[in-house]
């Protein structure tokens, strides 16, 4: 753990709020490249839920499965992006979206 971790008006770089995020910002997450043995349509709904609001992963979502990829794409242990949303207790947003364009829990 860090003990002099930086909070509030301490920290070097600044929170940003209410930023812009252009259809091409969005997009651009479609081209991120996995780390080996990570399935790559799993490492981009990874990234975008990590890095997006909730609106800005419903517009990233709809181009993610536009383009063809895997909602319910599987990781060697059988699970989805929905069952690692589902770990998180402020992700119902984050859920909803995802269950709306048909992902499916891959571990119970």
């Amino acid at each position: 753990m860090i003990d002099d971790k930086k909070v509030g008006k301490e920290r070097t770089q600044p929170a940003v709020r209410n930023e812009e995020w252009s259809d091409e910002r969005i997009k651009a997450f479609l081209t991120l490249l996995p780390p080996e043995g990570t399935p790559t349509d799993y490492h981009l709904l990874q990234k975008a839920y990590r890095g997006m609001l909730p609106d800005q992963f419903e517009r990233f979502v709809a181009f993610f499965v536009g383009a063809g990829h895997d909602i319910n794409v599987r990781l060697s242990n059988g699970s989805t992006i929905l069952d690692h949303v589902n770990q998180h207790r402020s992700s119902g947003a984050y859920q909803d979206i995802l269950r709306q364009v048909g992902a499916l829990q891959g571990k119970n």
